[in-house]
């Protein structure tokens, strides 16, 4: 990545920023939070309270501003996701957001939905 990225410069169209999300966790295979000592940020989107996922750390350090100055930003890794996250959040009931733009819409899907995406994507690398 280069150190240029911005919010502003982001693809404008939530499926294409979804299929650059999955193509750089299948290669990198860490999916980026935003945390504090109270767990991951949150956004509200289509009347469901989403765990944003971005595609690097740059990305999600983009968004430690404002109301969220003071979150660091923390791989999961693919692993560890499917392990303990996707479990996690259906018990939570939280659904994902995955790398939102600047007015925080992306694609929301539900934690099995997101899993079934990396499984898939995991599938096409090997």
């Amino acid at each position: 990545m280069t150190a240029n990225i911005s919010l502003d410069t982001l693809a404008k169209d939530p499926t294409e920023r979804m299929n650059q999300f999955f193509n750089a966790v299948a290669t990198d295979l860490k999916i980026w939070l935003l945390i504090d000592e109270h767990g991951s940020v949150l956004l509200s989107a289509d009347d469901e309270d989403c765990v944003p996922v971005w595609p690097s750390q740059e990305h999600a350090a983009l968004w430690a501003t404002d109301e969220w100055e003071g979150f660091q930003t923390e791989a999961i890794s693919v692993a560890k996701w499917k392990s303990r996250w996707t479990q996690g959040l259906e018990e939570d009931e939280l659904s994902i957001i995955v790398f939102p733009d600047a007015q925080g819409e992306g694609i929301v899907l539900y934690p099995d939905e997101f899993e079934f995406e990396l499984a898939k994507r995991e599938g096409k690398r090997r």
